[in-house]
């Protein structure tokens, strides 16, 4: 509380009390796309190239269509958290609430229409 002014004191308004669980969300997410990324890229890498029935066939086993979705969504998550410091640093007012929720729309859009593209190539 030593570093707090006066005003603040009084009105109340300080820390947001935010960004150690943010950090640590973007931790957790950094640490995951460091696991899965091999994983990924071995997966979508023997896949380049291939015909499409081998591509289908591929990922409608279990496990590369269970590594590929976690990877979407935590990419996507992990993508989000990172813009939202990269808007609340650089913009103010009504253009930081607005680039907050195009974003959040943009990243979890893109997850929702990667599953929906691997559920329909492994179904």
């Amino acid at each position: 509380m030593a570093y707090v002014t006066d005003r603040k004191r009084v009105t109340g308004l300080g820390s947001a009390k935010s960004g150690t669980a943010h950090h640590w969300t973007m931790t957790v997410t950094s640490v995951a796309l460091l696991l899965l990324t091999p994983f990924f890229l071995f997966i979508i890498g023997g896949l380049l190239g291939q015909p499409h029935a081998d591509v289908v066939t591929s990922l409608s086993r279990p496990m590369p269509a269970l590594v590929v979705s976690a990877y979407l969504v935590v990419g996507m998550h992990h993508m989000r958290l990172g813009m939202q410091v990269l808007i609340e640093d650089y913009f103010r007012g009504l253009s930081r609430k607005v680039g907050l929720i195009v974003t959040t729309i943009l990243c979890y859009g893109l997850a929702a229409g990667g599953l929906v593209a691997l559920a329909q190539i492994a179904l």
